[in-house]
């Protein structure tokens, strides 16, 4: 039986892991990270604020939680090296550098998504930016008021797919806001803007738009769980791999 760790068991993710691993036959939840503790009965199972209590625990640790505390982990991994799935978005490069080192002691994986929607979705925007170069491309996302950070890794992923199959620095060519006489479209910009209200779990929508046709590429979550599920499903594939920085499409063969 695979042991897992959740660190942020008290976010709206963690919950939901916690949940799903209750009936899992392959795998249990042996180790919760929290900070200030939790309304769930978590029998038989190590609730902690001492990462390195729960890298101990754990065959393989599941992270959604916040930049800063992705950060912390890692570096605790480094001492006490231990498989990661991180769905954490908002990383900085400095943060992505040291998971990238990280996962030299260790396999890591990391997804702005851990959706099988959104995996496909990436491929499919990537063939259509290749295929449709004279068409502009407009990515939307939505979110609920709560998401801190905009626009969402996973809008950022689907425009990094379009961008490099044009050949194109997404750093130089993204416009994430456009206000007032900023003059004509350029050909090469790729749009990429967030919308936040309500509780929508998550919906983008990769357009592509030329002069007499459009096509609009659009994934909608309609609940976390599909996450939960996901990230589970990472965990019990990166414990048989070597250490090395993994993604969703090696997991899922895409």
């Amino acid at each position: 039986m695979l042991n897992i760790g959740v660190f942020g068991g008290s976010g709206r993710v963690g919950r939901l892991l916690i949940e799903n691993l209750k009936n899992d036959k392959e795998a249990r939840l042996r180790a919760v990270h929290v900070q200030k503790g939790i309304d769930i009965d978590l029998k038989d199972v190590v609730v902690t604020n001492d990462l390195k209590v729960l890298l101990k625990e754990s065959d393989v640790v599941i992270d959604f939680t916040l930049p800063e505390g992705t950060e912390e982990l890692l570096k605790e991994a480094l001492k006490t090296p231990t498989p990661i799935v991180s769905g954490t978005t908002g990383l900085s490069e400095h943060q992505l550098n040291l998971m990238r080192e990280a996962s030299k002691h260790m396999p890591i994986l990391y997804a702005t998504n851990m959706s099988l929607g959104i995996a496909l979705l990436n491929r499919l925007v990537e063939l259509a930016s290749k295929k449709l170069r004279e068409f502009d491309i407009e990515i939307t996302e939505m979110h609920h008021r709560y998401k801190k950070d905009a626009p969402s890794g996973t809008a950022l992923t689907l425009a990094e797919f379009a961008a490099r199959a044009r050949g194109l620095d997404l750093q130089k060519v993204r416009v994430s806001g456009r206000n007032g006489n900023i003059g004509e479209r350029s050909k090469e910009e790729i749009g990429v803007f967030a919308l936040r209200g309500g509780d929508i779990v998550g919906r983008h929508t990769v357009g592509f738009y030329n002069e007499g046709e459009f096509l609009e590429l659009t994934h909608t979550a309609t609940s976390r769980d599909t996450f939960a599920k996901g990230a589970i499903k990472a965990a019990k594939w990166i414990v048989s791999q070597d250490s090395g920085f993994y993604s969703i499409y090696d997991c899922l063969g895409l």
